[in-house]
């Protein structure tokens, strides 16, 4: 098979695309590497750099075809700057989204996986793994964007027969096994990452944004997913579509505290992780787990890395390695 992955250079869409190259398949990327990094797509892989914006460009991409189906994971992604600058992340991510459906129609591509996001189960409280039922609320206009794409996506099958893979996966986290790829933001603000840098004298003293949440030790509890789990299900979803589209939560079911995630980093490393409390960030609920039993039922996904040590313990290999990241 031969697929397109939109923003392939990027962390969750790069492990994509080595999971659909150990499986057999070809596959073609488009970035615009903003985020992204040139050196996470294999040499044997071909690279678009384009914006999604540039509808006429990506058509052009598109042509070049056949393509078997459109992974999209290019958007911007940070809950924080969404609530500072609402209006560029919602127009951003859904105009981008909107230009490749439209062109997904166009040429005829009838398979699209969307890496969707638990942001969109941000308002109210809740106490217990998050169902794909749940009522969508979202907390922030990051995660209202990725709703209005779903929308947009569930129009085109009805009209246009375009199924589609939504899939709402909680905190990517950790790093290929085999040290092919890894987790390199800039900034970053993932708490893993965060951690470890602390840990190896990299950063300053790590930043515990709220201590005061309603949880088992006062700070944020999330559902951290190893990465290469979270490509295994994107494979998976795809198998699910030649006939009817999909909506999967995507997780471990297991919420890890921030405490805990600094207590993994201490065992792992074997090193002290310097930390202060912070306030609070706006859009950030106190706990986000998610029930992935639907996805488990309908395609015999399972998590091979659930431990949270074992999500740590890749994410530090990479990152001893690669001080610089993807930098030389």
């Amino acid at each position: 098979m031969r697929y397109l992955v939109t923003g392939g250079a990027g962390f969750v869409g790069s492990h994509v695309v080595l999971a659909l190259l150990d499986a057999g398949h070809e596959v073609v990327v488009l970035d615009n590497l903003s985020t992204g990094h040139r050196q996470a797509v294999p040499p044997n892989v071909k690279l678009h750099e384009i914006d999604l914006l540039d509808i006429s460009a990506t058509s052009e991409v598109m042509k070049q075809g056949p393509w078997d189906g459109v992974l999209h994971f290019a958007a911007l992604s940070l809950v924080s700057d969404s609530m500072r600058d609402p209006f560029h992340y919602l127009r951003q991510n859904y105009i981008t989204a909107l230009n490749l459906i439209q062109n997904c129609v166009e040429h005829g591509i009838k398979k699209i996986v969307f890496s969707s996001t638990a942001a969109l189960f941000g308002g109210p409280e809740r106490l217990d793994p998050i169902l794909e039922t749940a009522p969508v609320q979202p907390g922030s206009p990051y995660g209202e964007s990725k709703y209005m794409i779903e929308r947009v996506l569930s129009w085109a099958d009805t009209i246009y027969g375009v199924k589609s893979a939504c899939l709402r996966y909680f905190n990517a986290a950790g790093a290929d096994p085999q040290g092919r790829a890894g987790e390199d933001h800039r900034p970053e603000t993932h708490l893993i990452p965060l951690t470890i840098d602390a840990a190896l004298g990299r950063r300053p003293a790590l930043k515990l944004f709220g201590t005061d949440y309603p949880t088992r030790d006062g700070s944020c509890i999330r559902d951290y997913i190893h990465v290469t789990d979270l490509a295994d299900a994107h494979i998976r979803a795809l198998d699910q579509i030649s006939h009817n589209s999909v909506t999967y939560n995507v997780g471990n079911g297991q919420g890890y505290s921030n405490l805990e995630v600094i207590q993994s980093v201490e065992r792992v490393s074997g090193r002290k992780v310097p930390w202060e409390a912070a306030p609070r960030r706006k859009g950030d609920p106190s706990l986000l787990v998610a029930d992935s039993t639907k996805l488990k039922r309908e395609t015999g996904w399972t998590p091979k890395f659930g431990d949270l040590d074992k999500i740590v313990e890749t994410a530090l290999l990479w990152r001893e390695k690669h001080p610089m990241g993807y930098e030389k």
